[in-house]
């Protein structure tokens, strides 16, 4: 039996509108890159990147979106996805981008990269903290994230045999 191989981008929608986070859903994010996909690499890209293409998930409060799709055909999505300029929901366009912090073979390496991207995150927050109690929040936040029986992260746990190839 074959198994058909995934590729799985972790990217950060950024907006500066505060209404984009209430409107934004899976079905306008999938709508958003597969039109992008078809601008940019016509009907044959549209046609290969649709065969397993998907939000796997999507956190609208962090602008976190995890999207699959086929090994064979992933760098045709990586390379609309800086041509994403907005996305359209309810009849609104809300002027954004993206921003691809992890491709990885797997949801569990994304997710790993993603805690420890999260940690950094609320680190930086912890160096630029004023009050005490903020600054106690933050690190009771940092010690939190993290999997049960979590080994550090190491990105050389990724298949890149040929991922830069």
């Amino acid at each position: 039996m074959v198994r058909f191989k995934n590729r799985y981008f972790l990217c950060e929608i950024i907006s500066e509108d505060l209404r984009f986070q209430q409107c934004i859903d899976e079905w306008a994010v999938h709508n958003t890159v597969k039109n992008v996909i078809a601008r940019m690499h016509g009907d044959f890209g549209l046609a290969c990147c649709s065969i397993a293409f998907s939000v796997k998930y999507l956190n609208a409060y962090t602008g976190i979106v995890l999207l699959c799709c086929r090994k064979d055909f992933h760098r045709l999505l990586w390379s609309s996805l800086p041509f994403i300029t907005h996305l359209e929901s309810r009849n609104q366009r809300y002027p954004c981008s993206f921003n691809t912090l992890h491709v990885g073979a797997t949801i569990r390496t994304c997710q790993k990269f993603l805690i420890h991207y999260n940690r950094n995150q609320l680190l930086v927050l912890l160096s630029n903290c004023t009050s005490e109690e903020d600054r106690q929040a933050i690190q009771k936040s940092v010690l939190s994230c993290k999997f049960v029986g979590e080994e550090p992260y190491n990105s050389k746990d990724e298949e890149s045999d040929d991922s830069m190839k």
